[in-house]
């Protein structure tokens, strides 16, 4: 007998929440048998339903790039989080720098983002994105050397709870206080984060070769975010912890050659700024 209705929708509802992955609607399809299996329009209602009548309870049910996933509602952060001891994990602002580089520019190569940096790119940022699995390559560029060409990953995309890149914010539109707010759910998702392995533990508490400090990424909460939007879109600009920050305008500045900003606040201050927050930490 096939499923449907209200039936439908709570099998779902069980399935993402054994799940604790984002599941597609075909993935959903295949955990029936063939004697049983409802239509993928019926999939999909029930998951309108579902999402509808989690409307007034702690949990959501959001579709990101991997699929439909369940969690709690960010309004129970602060509450949640405490039920771990660690730390949420931190990451340096040049290892941000450089994944927003590559979200809002890819593809794009190595050299083009230290050409906006305007400070070498480590080798062990480059490698720490690539094991969170939020950058990958995705080909080569056809000039002399060809070198990577690197874009971001659905899991990407998961992490930060989008369906498609054309969700991320132009931030050239933005102002501050919504960026702020965008900045924030950043750092919430960040606290969602399963602990990285021992391994890799200690390899972002070392120093990188530019002197660029990564900082550990040792909390028990991980989980989430593929291919890129406009080249006009400027860098995320995303303020952390004991590090100092740059501003909209500054960071607008470095894709806008002609402007007049000083340059008090350049990346090779910035990284050194990084390396001292990381050795007092």
């Amino acid at each position: 007998m096939t499923p449907s209705g209200e039936h439908l929708e709570q099998i779902i509802e069980a399935v993402l929440l054994a799940a604790q992955r984002p599941m597609s609607v075909e993935q959903l399809f295949a955990l029936f048998d063939e004697h049983e299996k409802p239509s993928r329009h019926d999939i999909k209602t029930a998951l309108m339903q579902l999402s509808a009548r989690l409307d007034a309870s702690a949990q959501e049910l959001v579709e990101v790039g991997s699929g439909w996933r369940l969690h709690i509602r960010s309004d129970y952060a602060a509450w949640v989080s405490r039920l771990w001891e660690e730390k949420p994990p931190r990451y340096s602002r040049a290892l941000l720098e450089t994944l927003a580089l590559v979200a809002y520019r890819q593809p794009i190569t190595r050299g083009e983002i230290e050409e906006v940096r305007g400070v070498s790119v480590s080798t062990q940022i480059i490698r720490t994105l690539e094991e969170r699995e939020w950058i990958r390559v995705i080909g080569h560029r056809d000039v002399p050397g060809r070198p990577s060409l690197y874009a971001t990953t659905r899991q990407f995309l998961d992490y930060f709870n989008l369906r498609t890149l054309d969700e991320l914010p132009a931030l050239a539109e933005l102002p501050e206080p919504e960026a702020q707010e965008w900045e924030d759910e950043l750092d919430r998702a960040a606290r969602e984060q399963p602990p990285l392995s021992g391994h890799d533990e200690a390899a972002h508490d070392d120093k990188t070769e530019d002197g660029e400090a990564t900082h550990s990424l040792s909390v028990e909460q991980e989980r989430r975010r593929a291919l890129g939007p406009s080249d006009d879109d400027p860098l995320l600009n995303i303020p952390m912890p004991e590090i100092s920050s740059l501003t909209f305008a500054e960071i607008s500045a470095r894709f806008d050659p002609s402007s007049d900003l000083p340059e008090s606040d350049s990346s090779d201050a910035s990284d050194a700024d990084d390396a001292q927050a990381s050795d007092e930490t």
